[in-house]
């Protein structure tokens, strides 16, 4: 692969105007291609094989028309101090409301009166007014959402409190300024790496190219393959981190060959054959992790992943071709001017050690000591995660600052926390059926109200509506779920919104370990193909598991239990969402594969050509230690940034990949792995001769071009020349 890599590196560099002009023109393909596509709706999503699933499809059978799935929102009013809602004036100023509501779209299914319908508190302070849309909250034109805000902020404007919740105003959260901040770190820490801005540049240049590529492709595509507009969030976070990830490895490497004195076509064919390999298979890594949701059995996730795969075969192709033309480009200014100094020097001048060759030698005189303590410092921060709740936040995990927390607060207290997430019981029989279920359901524990049966025009299906006397996020209402199904018999099914995430959660607790075996087993045969050794790639799949379940450990503390919640801005601890542990395992763990493979395959790489174990540990941290350094600090400013987002998930999933991160990069590949390589020496490295024979060669390493070498050039216009 090396001989081959390399070949392609310098075809690129020779003719680096037409393969940036092709990478341009697809670049301008995608995007009239997304600029004429028609608008995508929202991403349907189902639950194949869930119960909550089940009883949306028979709602859609039994009650056509009856929009089972679509948006829904309350409007909330509070009377003023002294007031009730039953009082005429403010009783006149709701039906207005009603009235309102009614006419503000086309959208609206149905509005209910909140004094025919039951809907105003015991003490009479509070009522709300139930709007049903014909689709889902994500489908919701701006119009219907503009209509809806409006008629809540005209009726505040008449002295009633009024706040608005449910999912009709679900919209994809703002880029925050936290996001820019991280960017903008990014290419500081760039700058510092590389001492140069054109070097520090390209990075950021070749990714921002492939996300675009890949992100205008899926919008695109969107509205022919039902894709939500969180598939593009996620593809433009995996592309824009692996894209710079793997141009800073090249260029690293590039820069390296330079300072060895070839010049810049070899140079460049050389860092394509040798990083560039590492590139392969660390984007295999990834794409297998995200590949491999398919295993969830979700639709949405299931294109999520091929989405974001997309973008990172993308993000690969990229970096083994427009980076070296863009290199052909730049010149010697890919080179910084204390660098350019240093080309100079005479030959045989040692170069001084740098901090990755002081931390090396450092773990090799004391391995067993630092192999304690990093492991028993992840250990104990992972074992808050004993303690892991799944579910899905509600609008109670919103900031204070947003009118659906509000809505949420003023219906608990009004109502009881069970009114912000009521349970739909579907009966597929007839009155008789329906009523026995109602007398079976006030007899559980947990259960405020249970509404008379609503049955179809035929009479063989009914629905019940329960109000469970905890809040929708709680442990008692996933209990309640259960106890429900259990009692009432399989001829009655459970939905609604709160049903949906007790069921998504128990999938997706479900496929986590036939996910994790399936991710972790692909990777560990692809990393025993790349380093020829059994023993390496184990302790890169256990590391890896240290570090995501530390991580685990440090989202429940602080989003769960809310330790140090006030300085990550978590005002409501709830259960950690249950597509966090799956989304972590397939994110991170193809970052921390990126960064065992770009710093184990430069130790590999000394080992065949010669170099003890001890040796090796210090080569590797010599030419990668900096370079994954900071590489780990750019992703970890990446997603710092979403930390800053008021959206209690998005925020989760910031806090969750940055911190996951930190602890793979600095505690397992920067400590653990060394220690680990050290005590082990020659055994790291060990591959039973079978299995040799039956791997197939790669030559990740290398060992062609080194072949190159002895054999001497061939080519007399492109002899080797000493700068």
């Amino acid at each position: 692969m090396a001989t081959f890599l390399y070949k392609l590196g310098r075809s690129a560099f020779r003719r680096r105007r037409l393969v940036a002009l092709l990478w341009v023109a697809l670049l301008a393909l995608a995007g009239v291609g997304a600029a004429t596509a028609p608008a995508a709706t929202s991403s349907s999503f189902s639950i194949p094989g869930t119960e909550a699933q089940k009883a949306f499809d028979l709602l859609e059978q039994r009650f056509p028309g009856g929009n089972a799935d679509g948006a829904t929102a309350r409007v909330v009013f509070k009377a003023p101090e002294g007031q009730k809602m039953t009082d005429a004036a403010n009783k006149a100023k709701v039906q207005d409301v009603v009235a309102e509501l009614k006419a503000g779209s086309d959208e609206v299914a149905s509005v209910t009166d909140p004094y025919t319908a039951q809907a105003v508190s015991k003490d009479g302070s509070t009522a709300y007014v139930s709007v049903s849309y014909k689709v889902s909250g994500m489908e919701l034109s701006d119009a219907t959402r503009e209509a809806l805000q409006k008629t809540g902020h005209d009726a505040q404007g008449q002295g009633l409190t009024v706040e608005i919740g449910g999912d009709a105003l679900q919209t994809m959260p703002e880029t925050g300024a936290g996001e820019i901040v991280g960017v903008v770190i990014a290419g500081i820490v760039l700058v510092i790496t590389f001492g140069s801005l054109v070097a520090a540049g390209l990075p950021l240049l070749t990714a921002i190219i492939g996300v675009g590529i890949g992100v205008s492709s899926i919008t695109a595509l969107a509205n022919v393959l039902d894709l939500g507009s969180t598939t593009s969030t996620l593809a433009m976070m995996i592309g824009l981190a692996v894209g710079i990830d793997y141009a800073l490895f090249i260029v690293s490497r590039y820069r390296a060959e330079l300072a060895e004195g070839r010049e810049r076509e070899d140079a460049a064919g050389r860092a394509v054959g040798t990083a560039g390999s590492a590139v392969v298979f660390a984007g295999l890594t990834v794409v297998i992790a995200l590949v491999g949701l398919a295993v969830v059995n979700i639709p949405m996730l299931t294109k999520m992943g091929f989405a974001a795969a997309g973008t990172v075969v993308i993000a690969v192709l990229i970096a083994l071709t427009l980076l070296p033309a863009l290199l052909g480009f730049a010149g010697a200014k890919v080179v910084g001017r204390k660098e350019r100094k240093g080309l100079k020097k005479a030959d045989g001048e040692q170069e001084k050690p740098n901090m990755g060759t002081r931390w090396a030698r450092f773990v090799i005189r004391r391995p067993i000591m630092v192999l304690l303590v990093g492991v028993l410092g992840l250990g104990a921060i992972a074992l808050p995660a004993a303690s892991l709740e799944m579910g899905l936040p509600d609008d109670g995990a919103k900031p204070a600052s947003a009118t659906e927390r509000r809505a949420y607060d003023l219906l608990s207290d009004g109502f009881g926390p069970g009114f912000n997430g009521p349970l739909m019981v579907v009966v597929d029989g007839d009155k008789a059926a329906a009523e026995s279920t109602v007398k079976k359901i006030e007899g559980l524990d947990g259960v405020v109200a249970v509404t008379p049966p609503t049955p179809n025009k035929a009479g063989d299906t009914s629905m019940i509506t329960v109000i469970p006397k905890d809040r929708p996020s709680s442990v008692e209402t996933e209990t309640l779920v259960h106890e429900i199904r259990d009692t009432t018999g399989d001829d009655v099914l459970v939905t609604g919104a709160t049903a949906m995430n007790v069921d998504f959660s128990q999938k997706m607790n479900d496929a986590l370990v036939p996910y994790l075996a399936l991710v972790v087993g692909l990777a560990f045969l692809l990393l025993m193909v790349v380093f020829r050794s059994i023993l390496v790639p184990l302790k890169a799949a256990l590391g890896f598991l240290l570090s995501v379940v530390a991580a685990l450990g440090a989202v429940v503390a602080v989003f769960q239990w809310g330790w140090l919640g006030s300085l990550f801005g978590v005002e409501q601890t709830g259960p950690i969402m249950s597509m966090m542990p799956i989304f972590m395992v397939g994110v991170v763990f193809g970052l921390a594969m990126d960064y065992e493979v770009f710093l184990v395959t430069r130790m590999r790489e000394a080992y065949v050509h010669g170099e003890r174990p001890g040796e090796t540990i210090v080569t590797g941290f010599r030419h990668s230690a900096r370079v994954v350094t900071a590489a780990a600090v750019i992703m970890i400013a990446v997603f710092s940034g979403f930390i800053g987002m008021t959206d209690q998930m998005i925020k989760m999933i910031g806090f969750g990949l940055a911190v996951a991160v930190l602890f793979d990069a600095f505690v397992v590949r920067m400590a653990i792995v060394p220690a680990v390589l050290a005590l082990l020496g020659h055994k790291a490295w060990w591959l039973p001769k079978w299995l040799d024979r039956a791997l197939p060669n790669v030559d990740v390493e290398g060992e062609g071009l080194a072949a190159k070498d002895a054999e001497g050039p061939q080519d007399p216009e492109h002899e080797l020349v000493k700068v």
